[in-house]
């Protein structure tokens, strides 16, 4: 079999994949509703229960697992490409943490209970912030260095100031409701959250989707691929703003839910060769898999606790993480 056979291959199973596990996510709840009625309410003109429980509750639900699955899936591919780093991940530049700590002050200041989309916007803006922090401290001639570098000082100073409202808040309702908001959920998201996040998440799609010919001569060398006609500024903004555009909008509505991006490219990255432009639209099939599925468990394992899904991201990502280490250390041996 042919490297071109099989990666067609396997962007066709990985969409197959994704159309069976959006259909679970849209047919799987609490409710029992059948399939078959599923469906005919998801597309019928009534406006009965199930019909409300379709296209309010599940829909959006089902439409944000895909977005923010592929969005982190994406995401993760383009930026160990771009930094030449296999533990690079969308987390890495400080934007989920920005973003949650946007969306922690808008719950610790009550504009989250005045205004209810004051949340997904003061974490959208905390996201932007943190891009334009690692942008001028990396310097548009940064090297994959300095953006890790700023990256991981973006995200340690965010992450203390979530603690320090944590610490500070006087209300332990809103602290309560700030560490389930940072643990990451797709549970009461409705189609405003979806018109939101949408219009960023296509922004950055299309940013980094245009990046597979860079990434591809990176390979090589930076120095390289600079000389092969790759203006490497443009590179690095694509990259580092795409994935600000994409996955702080997905952070704003869902919280942040991690090791997506990191575990699916590292999955994938075998089957595709060593071309890392096929990685891209796998890893994001791939992603919106992972997402969708992870989803469809925490309605099944423990629907009555609302397992949160960044929960069970984690303890299946972290895990894995441990493995590559221990996989680096024995090649270092």
């Amino acid at each position: 079999m042919t490297v071109n056979l099989r990666y067609r291959l396997l962007v066709a199973l990985l969409a197959a994949a994704t159309l069976v596990l959006f259909l679970l996510s849209l047919t799987v709840g609490p409710a029992g509703i059948a399939f078959g009625d599923s469906m005919v309410a998801l597309f019928s003109g009534k406006a009965d229960a199930v019909t409300l429980i379709m296209r309010d509750i599940r829909l959006p639900r089902a439409l944000l697992g895909l977005m923010i699955g592929a969005t982190l899936g994406l995401s993760g591919a383009v930026l160990q490409g771009y930094l030449r780093n296999p533990l690079a991940e969308p987390g890495l530049l400080g934007i989920s943490a920005t973003a949650s700590l946007g969306a922690v002050l808008a719950i610790y200041t009550g504009l989250s209970a005045a205004f209810a989309l004051a949340l997904p916007l003061a974490a959208l803006a905390g996201a932007v912030l943190a891009v334009v922090v690692v942008q001028a401290m990396a310097g548009t001639r940064g090297n994959s260095l300095l953006i890790i570098l700023a990256g991981i000082a973006v995200t340690s100073f965010a992450g203390a100031m979530t603690s320090l409202a944590l610490n500070l808040s006087p209300n332990p309702f809103a602290a309560l409701e700030i560490m389930f908001w940072m643990l990451g959920s797709l549970t009461d998201r409705s189609m405003t959250h979806v018109w939101l996040a949408g219009p960023f998440m296509v922004v950055g799609w299309v940013m980094l989707g245009s990046l597979g010919r860079s990434l591809d001569a990176l390979t090589l060398g930076s120095e390289t691929a600079a000389s092969m006609g790759i203006d490497m500024r443009r590179v690095q903004f694509l990259a580092v703003f795409g994935t600000a555009a994409c996955v702080g909008a997905g952070t704003a509505v869902s919280g942040a839910i991690g090791f997506v991006g990191l575990v699916v490219p590292h999955i994938l990255r075998p089957l595709v060769g060593s071309r890392p432009s096929r990685l891209l639209l796998a890893s994001a099939l791939g992603g919106a898999c992972v997402v969708l599925a992870a989803d469809v468990l925490v309605r099944l394992i423990a629907p009555e606790r609302d397992l949160k899904l960044g929960v069970l991201t984690a303890i299946v990502g972290a895990p894995f993480f441990l493995w590559l280490v221990f996989r680096a250390r024995r090649r270092l041996t």
